[in-house]
């Protein structure tokens, strides 16, 4: 987001094809399909965004309503690529 009011990238990864054929979402399934699918998702926001990690001043993540195992990989990916050096905002 720029300026507070205009969205630079939205990127979507849908598991609609893993879960589809067991009729509902599979908790495990879809924490596997979080961890694969986040850091292509993140790459391609960045590079729709035009922007690199480093330049982010904060990452927006959710706490929940959701599956614990998707959450967890949700909220602690963006704290492993901070630097520890880093000024980024997590929340």
């Amino acid at each position: 987001m720029e300026d507070g009011d205009r969205i630079l990238s939205s990127v979507v990864a849908s598991q609609l094809s893993t879960h589809g054929k067991y009729g509902g979402v599979v908790p495990e399934l879809a924490s596997r399909e979080h961890l694969r699918a986040i850091v292509p998702v993140v790459t391609t926001a960045l590079e729709q965004a035009g922007t690199s990690y480093e330049e982010l001043a904060a990452v927006a993540v959710t706490s929940g309503p959701g599956l614990v195992g998707s959450l967890l990989v949700g909220s602690r990916t963006p704290k492993r690529c901070a630097s520890p050096t880093s000024s980024l905002s997590l929340g």
